[in-house]
């Protein structure tokens, strides 16, 4: 894995490296194993969310098998008043900010967004998006806002290394960099585009380069290493609400499985190339071994923990109703539009029968 990541930030030893007298980043030792298990809970989510898709109990998955670490260091890093922006891979994201398991189903089940049943006044974690960097923008419209406000909180965006492709990415980098508005742009490189790598759709040697640009910083971190995420974000967090401007992160990870449940990898990459990174989970597993004693029993507990976690949300969120069809009009904006009134009139009063 060496060739992918020599000059990146690396905090984790690797299994065989001397780590007596280390600590972790973290404060303690139960932040380190909210890290792991929220790890291992992602990654039983995710395993579980593609048997769904494939029988058919839920709609076209983006699975995040090997992008965990980066996902949960990110968002660990956070304080409950900072605002994110996630994209539609970073299911991790809002299991480490606490959404609970059961309305992300929902959302993949065609059954509502939980937005909609939040109070607007707590609203901190934003729904996907799944237009490609469409969330940069507003994620520096609300950094501005902050700003303005003297709030005491920053807004962080995720975003794939495609999305650098993209206009939105030019547009908000360029504001941001103008306005310093306090904001961290979370790029998670896994190396495609879809089907495109990296280096097909883009001159630059790294994506953090691209800070340069617009004025604002650029860091690349190993997106395998959940402690040298947290660190790293945590700084940029800290950046940002001293008012030292945004920062660009490239979190250099792999996306293990396929860009969806529709998409077939195959077409586009080696059989072997995974084989060229580690498992973040395994990662994560070693350093606890060798600085907590940690054991397959110990292991197999979280894991059980998480299956049991993954049961109940399945269960809870098949036993729901479908949403009325109505509800499809509201929050669209904050007074309805006519045109819109005028279509929820024309709703069939049983319309689940009339087809």
């Amino acid at each position: 894995m060496a060739s992918h990541v020599d000059d990146i930030v690396r905090v984790l030893p690797a299994a065989d490296d001397d780590v007596e007298g280390q600590s972790p980043t973290v404060d303690a030792d139960v932040e380190l194993l909210e890290l792991y298990e929220t790890q291992v809970l992602a990654r039983v989510f995710d395993k579980k969310a593609i048997s769904l898709h494939g029988q058919g109990r839920i709609g076209t998955y983006a699975p995040m098998e090997g992008q965990e670490a980066a996902q949960v260091g990110a968002a660990m890093a956070l304080s409950a008043d900072d605002y994110l922006f996630p994209t539609y891979r970073d299911h991790a994201m809002y299991l480490t900010r606490d959404l609970p398991l059961a309305e992300i189903l929902r959302h993949l089940m065609g059954r509502g967004n939980y937005v909609d049943r939040q109070d607007p006044e707590t609203l901190r974690t934003f729904p996907i998006t799944i237009p490609i960097a469409t969330q940069l923008p507003h994620a520096v419209g609300i950094g501005m806002a902050a700003s303005y406000k003297d709030d005491d909180c920053v807004a962080m965006a995720s975003l794939g290394d495609g999305a650098t492709s993209e206009g939105d990415f030019h547009e908000a980098c360029n504001f941001v960099g103008v306005f310093e508005a306090p904001t961290v742009f979370f790029c998670q490189n896994n190396g495609y585009a879809i089907s495109v790598p990296r280096e097909r759709q883009t001159a630059s040697a790294t994506i953090a380069q691209k800070a340069d640009a617009y004025g604002i910083e650029g860091v690349r971190v190993d997106g395998n290493d959940v402690l040298a995420v947290y660190d790293v974000v945590s700084e940029a967090l800290e950046r940002a609400r001293a008012g030292d401007g945004a920062t660009l992160i490239e979190a250099v990870t792999y996306r293990r499985g396929p860009h969806t449940t529709t998409d077939d990898p195959s077409v586009y990459r080696d059989e072997g190339e995974c084989a060229e990174w580690r498992d973040p989970l395994e990662r994560t597993r070693e350093y606890l071994e060798a600085t907590m004693g940690w054991t397959d029993e110990d292991d197999q507990t979280v894991y059980d923990r998480a299956q049991k976690r993954v049961a109940r949300a399945v269960e809870t969120a098949e036993s729901e109703s479908d949403p009325a069809p109505e509800t499809m009009f509201e929050h669209v904006s904050a007074e309805m539009h006519p045109r819109y009134r005028r279509q929820r009139q024309q709703l069939p009063e049983n319309p689940y029968e009339s087809q």
